[in-house]
């Protein structure tokens, strides 16, 4: 398997070699959960964010629409938003389109996709078959990473955890804001054991970055906020819908939801400002998931 990246900007593409490496409701009256919070700070910079599970582009009835994806995230008016579950070349369920490359195009944003696997191409000379995570962005994206963290395949048949790729790490440039955005999917099975695992890795990789970055961890986490193998993570990050979230805030299934599974976690000296999920409209029936959309207010000049 070889993992590729790509980071596209209005329908141009980059590979980076050995890098790898939007209806919407009005937001909350403003929340502090960082140290900055109430003190005299350079005016922040407000940024939507979203996480969202595609489900490779086929909504609520499993009718693959990517027209209904896009329109979903046109319509919750996000300025960042981290995809899982997003079909690059892989096959007849998506029209083996590049679906992390149609979205781009179709919502005027930059994008960058980290495949979590990377098959061979079915016919000589065809683009690989890859299934991944992807983060789509109003802003400029300045540096891609895709990280391994602890995978169980589900393309092998007696697979045992091991590092594989699909953890991507996006830094962009919101105005004077620079922020590092994390898009990832944690594992599904009942047993918690992997998703230990990969919190653990998630924490390793999150505190390699500068004392003080401004970081934003979005993803499908497949546990409930309870969770004890999610504990760690609220040690080190604020899980936003704690701060301000409107209602349950539950994402999945989307027909009748009754479980928080998809996350927007911050780090300190970012202010959180509103919460929700979509009740109606695309956004509440072009996946198996709804998405979880959270304001927040980054601090300016941090260059990390």
């Amino acid at each position: 398997m070889t993992a590729r990246t790509r980071i596209t900007g209005l329908g141009a593409a980059l590979s980076l070699g050995a890098g790898l490496a939007l209806g919407a409701t009005a937001p909350a009256a403003a929340h502090g959960n960082g140290p900055d919070a109430g003190h005299d700070q350079p005016p922040a910079v407000q940024l939507r964010v979203a996480s969202y599970n595609i489900a490779a582009g086929r909504d609520a009835d499993g009718t693959f629409d990517i027209a209904s994806t896009a329109e979903a995230i046109e319509t919750i008016e996000a300025d960042v938003v981290a995809l899982q579950e997003v079909d690059v070349h892989w096959g007849e369920r998506s029209l083996d389109l590049d679906l992390a490359e149609e979205l781009a195009v179709a919502l005027g944003m930059h994008v960058a996709f980290a495949p979590i696997y990377s098959n061979d191409p079915v016919d000589d000379g065809g683009p690989r078959a890859e299934f991944g995570v992807a983060v789509l962005s109003d802003y400029p994206i300045v540096d891609f990473t895709n990280h391994e963290i602890t995978r169980l395949s589900t393309q092998d048949e007696d697979p045992v955890p091991a590092p594989g790729p699909g953890f991507a790490e996006v830094t962009i440039q919101a105005r004077a804001a620079r922020v590092h955005v994390y898009s990832t999917h944690l594992d599904y099975r009942g047993d918690p054991t992997v998703r230990e695992m990969q919190v653990d890795d998630t924490l390793e990789i999150l505190a390699e970055d500068d004392p003080g970055a401004t970081q934003i961890l979005m993803g499908d986490f497949n546990a409930t906020p309870d969770a004890a193998e999610l504990a760690p993570l609220w040690q080190e990050l604020t899980d936003a819908w704690t701060v301000a979230g409107e209602g349950d805030g539950f994402t999945f299934p989307a027909t009748a939801p009754d479980r928080r599974i998809d996350y927007v976690a911050v780090s300190d000296h970012v202010s959180v400002q509103g919460a929700f999920v979509p009740d109606h409209g695309p956004a509440a029936t072009s996946s198996d998931h709804r998405p979880t959309v959270v304001d927040l207010a980054v601090p300016r000049g941090r260059r990390h």
